[in-house]
This record gives C-alpha cells, structure tokens and sequence, in this order.
C-alpha cells in the first residue's frame, strides 16, 4: 500500500534553520536596516511560514510610521532575492549536512521502489542549494517530485503544497506518508490527508504535535516496513 515518501525540506531533511538566519541578518545589514533576528525571536518568526512571509510579519511589529512601513515593505520582494543569494553562498561554504537517519532512509526507501517527493515552503534556489550540498550536483533523479512554495497560491498550513505534490505523483494520500517537523506543516499535511510522522527539531521542540501519528526524535530508527505498518494501522483505525 505504501508507495511514496514526502519530506518537508527545513528542518525535516537537514536543520538548516541557523543557516536561514543568518542569511536573512545579513541582508538586513546589506539593505541598511540593522535588523538583528536573535535565535529567540528567530524561533517566534519561524511560526510564519514563507521567509517573506516572516519579514512582512516581523515589519508589522516594529511600530513603524505609515509612510516608513509602506516603504520597507516595498523592499521585502529584493531583501528576500538577497537572503536566497546568501543563505546559497553559506551552504557552498560549509554543507548543511541532512539530519541523522535521513540519508539512510531515503536510501533504503529507493530499494524498496518507493517514490521520493519534496513539499517545501521555500523557493526552489533554496532546495537546489540543499541538495546539491548533500547529494551532489544532479539530486533530481532522487526525486520524482520537487515542489516549492512558488508552485502554490497558499503556503503551509494550507494543504495546497501536498495536494500538488500528490497530484504530481499521482498518487492517494492514502498510499503515502509525509515527513514534517513543526505544526504549520503537520497541519498542511493533515490537510490534505496524509499520514504525517514529526521529527522536531530544536527550533519547535515546544510546539504541540498531538495531531501527529507518530512523533520521533530522528529517523534513525524507522525503517520502511515500520512505516508501512504505520500507514496500514492509521487507515485502519481511521
């Protein structure tokens, strides 16, 4: 019954959170605005998704004057082309390495002969960017289907990413499960009917995953019979 594998990219493939922000402080130090997104705050913003989502929702907080909000709003479109351009350089610098377990099962579950797809709320750049610091530079073939936030009207929470994903696959959600690792996407996926396992990762540690089928601290453990064991008995008690 189990024939595909949908991750999340951020934080669910590889903890790539501190890289995000980074980046984004550098582009706010290059656009003059001397923003600085301490980890704290950082972790706040992250329940937003979009990065310039995040950067619109942080400009609403600042108390700005009307005719100084319109224009750094103006700004955020060209600041997010920049953080994309630095967060890139900083993977090409010193990789991003996936999070234990994930390799292994994207491995094994290519042996199996199941379908591997990406659901991401960030661009395209950003996913090349991370694959190809951790497989190389020709990652597609690992993928049947890459999706991004720029192929979708409405981001995580809503389900549209994973209904693209399962319209690309052709597939049910019935005959697939999908990898998050915080509530926004548990949510998305829920949506959209998949059964959802939640790796948490520092960034959401907190947050609540009650809605999950199966919460782990890392895919270390899983191997694909577990997961088609998994997808058997959640339809079943469904």
């Amino acid at each position: 019954m189990l024939a595909a594998l949908i991750f999340d990219l951020d934080g669910t493939l590889a903890d790539t959170e501190e890289t995000h922000r980074q980046a984004f402080n550098a582009a706010f130090i290059e656009f003059e605005l001397w923003w600085d997104w301490s980890p704290q705050r950082y972790v706040e913003l992250l329940r937003v998704s979009g990065g310039q989502e995040r950067i619109r929702h942080y400009v609403d907080t600042l108390g700005l004057p009307p005719a100084e909000r319109a224009r750094v709003l103006e700004l955020v479109p060209a600041l997010h082309r920049t953080k994309t351009r630095i967060y890139t350089e900083l993977l090409e610098q010193g990789k991003r390495p996936f999070r234990p377990g994930v390799a292994r099962l994207l491995r094994a579950a290519s042996d199996a002969g199941l379908k591997l797809a990406i659901a991401s709320t960030t661009t395209s750049a950003n996913v090349d960017a991370l694959l190809r610091a951790n497989l190389g530079p020709m990652p597609h073939p690992a993928f049947s289907v890459i999706a991004c936030a720029d192929q979708v009207r409405a981001k995580k929470p809503a389900p549209d990413i994973y209904r693209l994903v399962l319209a690309s696959l052709h597939l049910p959600a019935t005959h697939c499960i999908a990898f998050e690792d915080s509530v926004n996407g548990l949510r998305a996926a829920k949506a959209a009917g998949l059964v959802t396992v939640v790796t948490p990762s520092r960034w959401n540690a907190d947050e609540d995953f009650g809605g999950a089928d199966c919460v782990v601290a890392s895919l270390e453990a899983l191997e694909v019979p577990d997961l088609e064991r998994l997808l058997g008995e959640t339809l079943a008690a469904a």
